[in-house]
């Protein structure tokens, strides 16, 4: 059966569900833990990604990449990509194509990689966390998405799927994934007749906030409108302690963590911890850090009180598309039933009473912030996928942002249109008419730009190729369908001319004096054109393919370094745990020249470990305990085979005796079923391993302790089942069994009439049961 995943991947963290027979479950990576962090590190000689890349942000940061989903799809020259450089750690570099590219120092290289590649990167180790927990290969997944991404955006994190292996069926906004997770349980919705369920979603994250308005009836969610501030979240008030603190610290300390990138990192990961205390606890929070910075050991503190009169500018901000969303949806406080918030910013106790005043209601919290979206990505996953069963619900989105379309007319005048106004359901296709004598193309674009949150209003051009003037000369019908695709995305999908083809048909005449008449029928034929597109900013087939398999390459490099480091620790286990027993346990079993010797060269790998074997191919290691081992393994077996052979040479000593009482009892007339030529077998088999046994003891116990074993435990157990194989079938041969026959000339026994006493003996062993009862 495939597998049915659900992926979240947020700013900052990552959660993985996916759909089993009992439901969908959360499931947790290499540590044990369901969140895994955004972060991919690269070393001299391999990556890390995830849990074990955290651990890098401030030893490694110049190669630890943290916060880059916001980049992903954007160009360099973005004035949001230029803002967010300043307080990045990392170096950013324009690509090829005037994207986001990182420049990383991985192998001992500079590299760079596409935003794209990163997010791959990350996908990849999403995709094998998920393998080992389900212990078996993963491909179908669906893929959270920020529902203010662009075209452009959601290509390229189509791209990052591609390159991770995995056939994403669905680019799935936040917000609706959540509405889904929220009500494909609900056994309480209105008939489809009756008026919708109105339910408000409120998605707070590291570095975005989103809002929905969906509509719920039996069976089915409809997206009505959706809002957003894609640049406010929970990273913005850490933003604000950060900037509080290194002040403070200026002042007090004379320290400037702004000049200091690692000391920068560190105020940060301790300014995001206070914000999540300040969010529990209304009292006075402390901030300590030693050794900041200058040898100098910081102090600070805050009340949630502070905190909120700080962030106030932050939390005005919330509100913007709070109201916006009744605007967009025409909906009044008393039409909403209520207010669903996600995502871990919403926790704070400003941003939750924000939602509850704009709205007039007190916010519930009955989804999981955390875990929701992926969640609902897993549930659309399992309803993508044809080998889940799901009971029928359906989901229609909408596109956040008005399409329209603009082209040359034959004129020589533009024409434009919107195809798509905003909120429009999606996906959704439409099919235009144009009458043309020639190719023409068509201009897609998001018509407002004060809407998208991206640089370029362009989408793309799709261009219609062998258009022809129809047979008077005129333009030809052309039919153009376009689609706003299950990713978001916008596309033509199809083309056509439509002909009309003039066939003479005779016609019979009614009755038989009148002429044959000829009748035109007309007849209207389409035929496909061919046609291509020319994206804003897209990855090409060949790159994505490039990129496919850089990734490859540094998957293959991962687990050889993987398997070198195994390497290098078994190496290491061999010489402590041989160190430890030669000089103990195994003692006896060398002499004490070779024990000596042995131990100086265990040493001497000991401290070539840690020296010049530091960093070896994975070959060298294996060839230096294959070495160890020569040396090692004959001590180890001398010493096992003692352990042993004591209980082996018991067993066959108990077998031996098992035999010889059988001969004995042979000879005493106990077997006379067994014939004469088996029990030889049985003495002849017995004889040569009693001899074979006394000689071989006598030998092994003359034998000195480190001398190798004259005979081995296996040798022992081998000679036991030879015995056993020839003796035992012949000493369990089962008794023929004896049927009584009476002879055949015997005469049937005559009746005797019982005596006196035995009629007497009869009526006194009567039955008492039978006996009447005397009251």
């Amino acid at each position: 059966k495939m597998s049915v995943i659900g992926y979240d991947l947020g700013n900052l963290s990552c959660y993985i569900a996916v759909a089993r027979q009992g439901g969908i479950e959360t499931i947790a990576n290499e540590f044990s833990d369901r969140n895994t962090p955004c972060i991919v590190s690269l070393t001299s000689k391999e990556r890390s990604i995830g849990s074990a890349a955290k651990t890098q942000i401030i030893s490694n940061y110049k190669n630890t990449i943290s916060n880059f989903k916001r980049l992903l799809g954007r160009p360099f020259d973005d004035p949001f990509v230029q803002n967010e450089m300043k307080d990045l750690p990392y170096k950013l570099s324009r690509t090829a194509d005037g994207g986001v590219g990182v420049r990383v120092k991985y192998a001992g290289e500079d590299v760079e990689f596409s935003m794209a590649q990163v997010c791959g990167m990350l996908l990849t180790k999403l995709r094998s966390i998920t393998e080992v927990n389900l212990k078996k290969p993963v491909q179908d997944c669906v893929l959270s998405v920020p529902s203010f991404f662009s075209e452009v955006q959601r290509r390229n994190l189509l791209a990052a799927a591609r390159i991770a292996n995995l056939n994403c069926l669905r680019l799935f906004n936040d917000t609706t994934a959540v509405a889904l997770a929220y009500g494909i349980y609900k056994q309480d919705l209105p008939a489809a007749e009756e008026k919708p369920r109105i339910i408000i979603f409120v998605d707070m994250g590291h570095s975005s906030l989103q809002v929905a308005a969906v509509a719920f009836n039996k069976g089915k969610l409809k997206v009505l409108a959706t809002s957003f501030d894609p640049y406010l979240g929970g990273r913005d008030f850490d933003r604000l302690l950060f900037n509080h603190f290194a002040d403070l610290f200026k002042d007090k300390y004379r320290i400037d963590v702004r000049t200091n990138k690692r000391a920068e990192l560190r105020l940060l990961i301790e300014c995001e911890k206070l914000k999540k205390q300040l969010s529990s606890n209304s009292g006075r929070m402390t901030l300590n850090i030693e050794c900041l910075m200058d040898d100098k050991d910081v102090q600070g503190a805050m009340t949630r009180t502070d905190f909120e009169a700080l962030c106030a500018p932050l939390i005005q901000r919330v509100e913007k598309p709070l109201r916006t969303i009744l605007q967009d949806a025409k909906l009044q406080s008393q039409d909403i039933t209520s207010i669903e918030i996600v995502g871990g910013a919403t926790r704070m106790p400003a941003v939750k009473s924000t939602i509850a005043e704009v709205f007039g209601m007190k916010v519930s919290t009955t989804l999981n912030a955390d875990e929701a979206v992926a969640r609902g990505c897993a549930l659309q996953c399992a309803m993508l996928s044809p080998t889940f069963k799901v009971r029928d619900f359906t989901v229609i989105d909408c596109t956040p942002y008005s399409i329209s379309l603009s082209w040359i007319a034959p004129m020589g005048e533009e024409g434009d249109m919107e195809i798509f106004p905003q909120f429009h359901p999606a996906p959704f296709s439409k099919m235009l008419s144009f009458y043309r004598k020639e190719p023409f193309a068509l201009q897609a674009r998001y018509t407002n730009a004060e809407q998208i949150h991206y640089p370029c209003q362009d989408i793309g051009k799709f261009c219609i190729d062998n258009v022809t003037p129809n047979q008077e000369g005129d333009g030809s019908k052309i039919k153009v369908k376009v689609r706003l695709n299950i990713h978001g995305l916008f596309s033509v999908i199809q083309a056509s001319i439509v002909e009309k083809v003039i066939s003479n048909e005779d016609v019979k005449p009614s009755t038989e004096a009148a002429e044959k008449v000829e009748k035109k029928k007309v007849k209207v034929k389409s035929k496909d054109l061919p046609f291509h597109s020319q994206l804003y900013m897209n990855i090409t087939e060949q790159e994505i393919q490039h990129m496919f398999e850089v990734e490859n390459k540094m998957i293959m490099n991962d687990k050889l370094e993987c398997e070198t480091s195994e390497a290098k620790n078994l190496l290491e286990e061999y010489v402590y745990d041989m160190r430890g027993k030669l000089f103990d346990k195994y003692e006896g079993y060398t002499t004490e020249q070779d024990r000596t010797e042995f131990g100086k060269i265990l040493e001497a790998t000991e401290h070539w470990l840690y020296e010049d074997g530091e960093d070896e191919m994975k070959a060298v290691y294996v060839d230096k305990l294959a070495q160890l081992k020569q040396v090692g393994n004959p001590i180890l077996r001398r010493y096992t085979e003692a352990q042993a052979r004591p209980a082996a040479f018991e067993q066959l000593g108990g077998a031996l005796q098992k035999v010889s009482k059988f001969l004995h009892n042979y000879s005493e007339k106990k077997y006379s079923h067994i014939q004469q030529e088996d029990v030889d077998k049985v003495k002849k088999s017995s004889e040569s391993t009693a001899q074979w046994y006394n000689e071989m003891m006598q030998k092994q116990s003359a034998l000195p302790k480190p001398s190798d074993p004259i005979v081995t435990v296996a040798e022992i157990t081998g000679k036991l089942k030879t015995m056993e194989g020839i003796c035992n079938p012949i000493i369990n041969t089962p008794k023929p069994e004896v049927k009584e026959v009476p002879p055949a000339d015997a005469e049937p026994a005559a009746e005797v009439p019982p005596s006196k006493d035995t009629a007497k003996d009869a009526k006194d062993t009567k039955d008492p049961a039978e006996e009447p009862k005397v009251d």
